[in-house]
């Protein structure tokens, strides 16, 4: 992918895809590296599809029998010297506390780094076409500390103004930008 925000839009899908309630996105840079965490509540991956996540012939896609996003996103961290962890809890397994942990790590310096894109745009995108779903985003490290909950956006808004309302995804739009403005 050309950019590291496609990613992250693509794995928080699979947290959609898997049932979540809650995801939470968080990236936390250092002088020298990225970390891209996403977690979720979700359905979480049998420990033998956890095996096998990173293959592309593993997928859970029925319009086509190739996943790349996750042997992707593997690709490019492992590329700048960095690594990818996923941890899963099937439901079957812990009916009460399940779901996954995927971690990408980025040395920052390295020539085959990916840049991280539109960010504003992938949250943007999850919370419009997943509006009933409570993300938590940050975005830690040297000069930056942005932070978007949903949960507080609907303690304020209430239950009749839903998320996906177009005033609210603009007044969020305009909130992550001038949080990165002031960072």
């Amino acid at each position: 992918m050309k950019e590291l925000s496609l990613n992250i839009l693509d794995v928080a899908k699979n947290s959609v895809k898997a049932g979540a309630k809650n995801v939470e996105i968080a990236i936390t840079e250092t002088d020298d590296t990225l970390t891209i965490s996403i977690s979720d509540d979700g359905c979480g991956m049998t420990p033998e599809f956890l095996q096998n996540v990173t293959d592309p012939f593993c997928t859970t896609r029925t319009t086509r029998p190739v996943g790349l996003g996750i042997p992707l996103l593997k690709l490019e961290a492992e590329q700048t010297g960095g690594g990818l962890k996923i941890s899963s809890r099937h439901i079957s397994d812990h009916p009460d506390d399940h779901g996954t942990v995927t971690t990408a790590e980025f040395k920052k310096n390295h020539i085959d780094m990916t840049p991280l894109g539109d960010v504003c745009g992938s949250v943007i995108t999850l919370i419009q076409g997943s509006p009933d779903i409570d993300f938590l985003f940050t975005h830690t490290g040297p000069g930056v500390s942005v932070r978007l909950d949903t949960k507080e956006l609907r303690e304020v808004l209430g239950d009749e103004v839903p998320l996906d309302n177009a005033e609210v995804l603009m007044w969020i739009t305009e909130n992550l930008k001038e949080q990165y403005a002031g960072a």
